[in-house]
């Protein structure tokens, strides 16, 4: 029986090629092993028999490549092509990165893929589904995370404060030590943050339901980011301050002068501090850090990994239990690192050390 099909040299070489290697797929294998048979001159019942496949099919793709040849046998992808799609990826991610819902007139504070596909049925009439959205938002690099809370307000003092603390920390002597100060808060109700969880099964965190809290103060030692004497009380006050003071010059004796930086809230600027600074004058020296400004304090970072690591989704029952819980997070932690880089960056019109 003559072949349905001649092939060149070159077309069959790459026929062969598309067969014998894996990484082209199952589909254009098949098709290209049925065109080497039909130029072998098989009858299209011994390939239906061989391949598994209908006669139908082989009808397909012999008239497919009798029209186009070789580029026939890619076919076509399915759905809109790669180009016009990506134009709306790149729509969407614009939109989640620089608009808000409010743009749009929608009474939502963020993006959601549902929402961003409503969006673009609305504005563009492209009908995609929530799970097409978070594929192109995958694809751009965006992730789905919490954020970050920052102040949107700046103390106009800022550069001349960090100006004298850098100061103050690159001429400390070894006689003297900083420290950077502040307090949290632990409470018996957890905070609730992300955690591994079946697919369509929420996890619950469960509370006591009554919450209780207690305020841990304690500083970060700028030269060696230990975690020094961490002090507990039921509130955020002036007596919790002062005694965090004194828990310092006892714990810091072989230092002459304490330096602590640290914010301006009321509890810093009260009777029960300054008389622990009159007790011990000149060995204790506070100083402010900018307004508004709470990653300019190290220590800010310690109590952010406590929450993560210890209070968020905490199973604790008793406050008792928590408190125990995060001490001895705090002794097994050991030293931190302190988070210096805005310490060691020259403010504008602050004199440059000289070059080695």
């Amino acid at each position: 029986m003559h072949p349905s099909i001649s092939l060149t040299p070159a077309e069959r070489n790459t026929l062969l090629d598309y067969y014998r290697a894996p990484f082209y797929g199952p589909a254009l294998r098949l098709r290209a092993h049925i065109i080497l048979l039909l130029a072998d001159g098989r009858t299209w019942a011994t390939i239906a028999a061989v391949l598994f496949c209908s006669t139908r099919t082989i009808d397909r793709w012999h008239k497919r490549f009798a029209r186009g040849r070789v580029e026939a046998l890619l076919g076509r992808t399915r759905g809109r092509p790669p180009r016009f799609a990506q134009r709306f990826a790149d729509l969407v991610a614009f939109w989640v990165t620089q608009l808000t819902p409010h743009a749009f007139g929608y009474l939502r504070s963020r993006w959601s893929c549902a929402l961003l596909a409503v969006a673009l049925w609305q504005r563009c009439q492209l009908a995609v589904s929530r799970e097409t959205v978070r594929r192109w938002l995958r694809g751009a690099g965006l992730v789905w995370r919490r954020p970050r809370p920052t102040l949107d307000r700046r103390d106009p003092d800022r550069e001349a404060v960090l100006g004298g603390l850098r100061a103050l920390l690159r001429d400390l002597p070894d006689h003297e030590t900083a420290v950077f100060e502040d307090e949290v808060d632990i409470n018996l109700n957890p905070e609730v943050g992300f955690m591994w969880m079946r697919r369509g099964q929420q996890a619950a965190v469960v509370t006591p339901g009554d919450n209780e809290k207690r305020y841990l103060a304690g500083s970060l030692h700028w030269r060696t980011g230990a975690l020094i004497a961490p002090v507990t009380g039921p509130k955020r006050d002036g007596q919790l301050a002062a005694a965090h003071l004194e828990e310092l010059c006892r714990r810091l004796r072989h230092y002459r002068v304490i330096h602590v930086i640290w914010d301006s809230p009321r509890i810093h600027k009260c009777a029960a501090v300054d008389k622990v600074v009159r007790e011990h004058e000149g060995r204790l020296v506070l100083h402010q850090l900018p307004k508004y400004a709470p990653e300019c304090n190290p220590v800010e970072r310690v109590w952010w990994h406590l929450r993560e690591e210890i209070t968020r989704n905490h199973t604790c029952r008793t406050m008792a239990e928590l408190v125990d819980l995060v001490f001895r997070w705090l002794e097994g932690r050991g030293r931190f690192v302190v988070e210096d880089k805005i310490y060691h960056e020259e403010a504008p019109g602050e004199p440059q050390a000289d070059a080695a």
